[in-house]
């Protein structure tokens, strides 16, 4: 079971150690666990005191950062829901094949409970909330959780998602993970990586005025759904060369109205497919929608596609802001 640590008692703890005072400190060390960790999770000092081995993941980019490490075979199953689309389309296939798809919804207490999870990873909006399933629920039944970086929350008791910039948040996870489950060295391997891809982007994307603004377009007709500066879009729209329209709203994701869209007046709208309505029906919606008709990037077709999973932490995101980069750069053409 996981402890979250105070700073207070992790100090006393560390004055303990340096100043060597009680033997007992010394044999409480030697008879732990050398393999529990601590890491810090949405603010929180955690420790985990075994390496998990029957995890529970909610959501697709959640699922693939564990697959991504090659953490498969620590994993019970994972809860996704069928609009994700066909896991034989999907990267990872191998990965898919061998790991249980446990529920086509998102995650449940019983769900974890059936696969006798030690863990479930999922976040605030990603199969955590107050009305269906917290952490605290969990850890009363004995399962750990680890929270998506993306989804924590940054106002204490308030539910306005997000601490860090969206790939620190990527970037975070992926060590916190390989230290969890000593994979250290993959955990590494895969960041330099992704950072070197983000950078080899960057260096190609216009400055100052000639960077285009770009609406994140997820859902939503009598309102949009859409990103702010917490969620992943805003670094995949910034680091690809554009700039979030939604840059200033302290949020993940979230509703905005129409006219905030029409006042701003983005060049470009990235589409998120996934979902009952595919993303040409959004399209087609965004060009027949009559308040939308003097705004740049419908009256001249500006319009993208980015799959759900390139939108969400994960780790396609390196991909997506390679994809996306080309395509501002290119300004125009159809999706």
């Amino acid at each position: 079971m996981h402890k979250l640590l105070s700073t207070a008692s992790l100090g006393l703890a560390a004055a303990l150690t340096l100043t060597g005072c009680g033997a007992d400190v010394a044999s409480e060390d030697e008879n732990a666990d050398p393999r529990a960790v601590t890491v810090t999770n949405c603010g929180e000092k955690v420790t985990y005191d075994k390496r998990p081995e029957r995890v529970v993941t909610n959501d697709i980019g959640i699922t693939e950062l564990m697959f991504a490490l090659g953490l498969e075979d620590r994993m019970a199953g994972y809860a996704m829901p069928a609009d994700k689309g066909s896991v034989d389309g999907l990267p990872y296939k191998d990965a898919y094949d061998k790991v249980k798809w446990l529920s086509k919804d998102r995650i449940t207490k019983e769900t974890a409970l059936s696969a006798r999870a030690d863990l479930v990873f999922a976040g605030w909006g990603y199969g955590f909330n107050e009305n269906t399933l917290t952490p605290d629920e969990l850890h009363k039944a004995g399962i750990d959780t680890y929270l998506l970086s993306e989804s924590c929350r940054n106002a204490g008791t308030g539910t306005s998602r997000g601490i860090m910039p969206p790939l620190d948040a990527l970037y975070t996870d992926l060590e916190n993970l390989g230290r969890i489950f000593g994979v250290e060295e993959r955990a590494q391997k895969l960041i330099k990586q992704y950072k070197a891809t983000v950078a080899a982007v960057q260096a190609k994307a216009p400055e100052g005025a000639d960077r285009p603004s770009v609406f994140l377009y997820d859902s939503g007709q009598d309102q949009p759904f859409t990103s702010g500066r917490y969620a992943a879009p805003e670094q995949i729209i910034s680091e690809a060369g554009g700039v979030n329209l939604l840059h200033d709203l302290k949020d993940s994701w979230t509703t905005v109205g129409w006219e905030t869209v029409v006042k701003r007046n983005p060049d470009v709208i990235v589409i998120n497919d996934y979902g009952s309505t595919s993303a040409e029906q959004k399209k087609d919606f965004l060009l027949s929608y009559p308040p939308l008709r003097n705004v740049s990037a419908v009256k001249h077709k500006r319009i993208f596609t980015l799959d759900y999973a390139d939108l969400v932490e994960s780790p396609r995101n390196p991909s997506a802001i390679e994809r996306l980069g080309a395509y501002l750069r290119e300004g125009a053409g159809g999706s």
